[in-house]
């Protein structure tokens, strides 16, 4: 794979009003919101559960879309976790996302899909990278050890991608979103990311504290920088990508500020309403100390985020309030 990026390619609308799109994934945070946003811009969305369809059986996804055909493929579907579940299971990280990507793309192809996105995360970029990362910086430095494997898997759709781009001609993108957050995220502790634990961390203190004379003990010392992105904004980036972009290459997308993890942990517990300290344990691992994406890529096609970073919280937390009140009722 070559570490040069061609410039963006504004192409017209290449997805037709109406077109049908197959999203893979679509119960996850990032395929669910993409689903909502095609649906309610008038587009046919077609869904699999893992029930019906488990992705990581090509022949039965070969069938699939051979006999849908779909418009259009958004690959949202992927095992993704937060840095305790990339450390202890490796092997599931890296397997079962090849193994989804290798059925869910070759099977698009030989069932004739226009146009195909594939979905990857900022963690495929080097540990070290010049801030903010660049799309070339893909492949110029060693990753960061923690999520290596998921990231690795992410390279190698990237590749995939690109490869039935020069060999076929095929009209099939990558994106490269930050750290992402919205409705319906994992909340459970060992396998969620940052940001849904931090909420889930820091409401429960608030219910064991309710005078907050604890502590909230956090991984790590604080100090890495990360960028957040409410999905709903990803969502509106992808619909614009599958409309009008054909370029080669990877695509950041994310909102082109970050901050420490400590002031995030901060704003949670403002927002949470938890008024206890926060300690860290540095003997834990911190990741990759800074992660900001350069976005200019994505702005250029006129794409810019509109969703604040507490406002967003603040929203997630209601509605998992709301949830977690409805699921106690049901039991």
């Amino acid at each position: 794979m070559t570490a040069s990026i061609t410039p963006a390619i504004p192409s017209g609308d290449l997805l037709r009003p109406g077109a049908r799109v197959f999203v893979a994934g679509h119960r996850g945070l990032v395929g669910s919101a993409i689903t909502r946003r095609l649906r309610a811009d008038g587009y046919e969305v077609l869904t699999r559960t893992r029930a019906e369809l488990d992705l990581r059986e090509a022949p039965a996804t070969a069938a699939f879309l051979d006999r849908e055909r779909p418009d259009a493929v958004v690959l949202a579907a992927a095992k993704v976790g937060g840095i305790m579940a990339n450390s202890t299971c490796p092997v599931q990280f890296l397997e079962d996302n090849l193994r989804i990507q290798l059925s869910v793309i070759a099977g698009s192809h030989a069932a004739g899909v226009d146009r195909l996105l594939f979905l990857g995360s900022s963690c495929i970029y080097p540990k070290l990278a010049p801030q903010p990362i660049r799309e070339d910086s893909l492949l110029t430095g060693p990753l960061e050890p923690t999520n290596s494997a998921y990231a690795i898997a992410k390279i190698a759709g990237i590749e995939q991608v690109q490869s039935y781009r020069r060999q076929y001609g095929a009209s099939y993108i990558s994106a490269m979103p930050t750290n992402l957050y919205g409705p319906g995220d994992n909340f459970d502790l060992a396998t969620s990311h940052v940001l849904p634990a931090l909420i889930r961390r820091f409401h429960e203190a608030k219910l064991r504290d309710p005078e907050g004379g604890g502590e909230v003990v956090l991984w790590g010392t604080g100090t890495p920088r990360r960028e957040f992105l409410h999905v709903d904004d990803l969502a509106a980036a992808c619909e614009l990508l599958l409309r009008t972009f054909d370029g080669d290459g990877p695509v950041n997308i994310g909102c082109g500020e970050d901050l420490t993890i400590s002031e995030l942990a901060a704003t949670v517990r403002d927002v949470t309403g938890y008024t206890g300290r926060i300690a860290y344990d540095a003997g834990k691992p911190d990741g990759t100390p800074r992660k900001l994406l350069d976005v200019s890529r994505m702005t250029s096609l006129g794409w810019q985020p509109k969703i604040a970073l507490r406002d967003g919280i603040a929203s997630v937390y209601a509605a998992w309030q709301a949830e977690e009140e409805r699921e106690q009722a049901r039991n």
